[in-house]
């Protein structure tokens, strides 16, 4: 039988662990990697948190392998992550993707707004006119 999209959010709800803002500014201050997984255009529209590494969501697995010839050296398996987008499903699925391919702490913050409500600082978009 085919998996529905809600198929594989609640298998990925329930293997990664979704934190609040407040917790995923701590983890971030003992060396946890904050991780924008959303589209460059969401970035450039919204802003994003302060100190946050983006990968987009498409390019997570490469970025994340390190036999890959794109892997990112800010992505570790053995350094805590914390995932976030704008609502928290894609953070989610890539979150567990990243437990499928070997990191242990892995965590979903949920969206930009969850940092930004727990009083995290974020960097705003460029404004195209300047």
């Amino acid at each position: 039988m085919a998996r529905t999209v809600q198929d594989m959010l609640a298998e990925a709800n329930a293997e990664v662990e979704r934190i609040d803002g407040h917790r995923a500014q701590v983890l971030v201050a003992k060396g946890a990697l904050l991780l924008d997984i959303r589209d460059a255009p969401e970035l450039q529209a919204t802003g994003r948190a302060e100190g946050a590494h983006h990968i987009p969501r498409g390019m997570l697995e490469f970025r994340a392998d390190p036999a890959s010839q794109f892997h990112d050296t800010e992505m570790r398996p053995d350094r805590p992550v914390v995932l976030h987008c704008a609502s928290g499903g894609r953070a989610a699925l890539a979150g567990k993707l990243l437990k499928d391919m070997g990191y242990t702490q892995v965590y979903n913050m949920g969206g930009l707004k969850d940092w930004q409500e727990a009083g995290g600082a974020t960097v705003e978009p460029l404004d195209p006119g300047m």
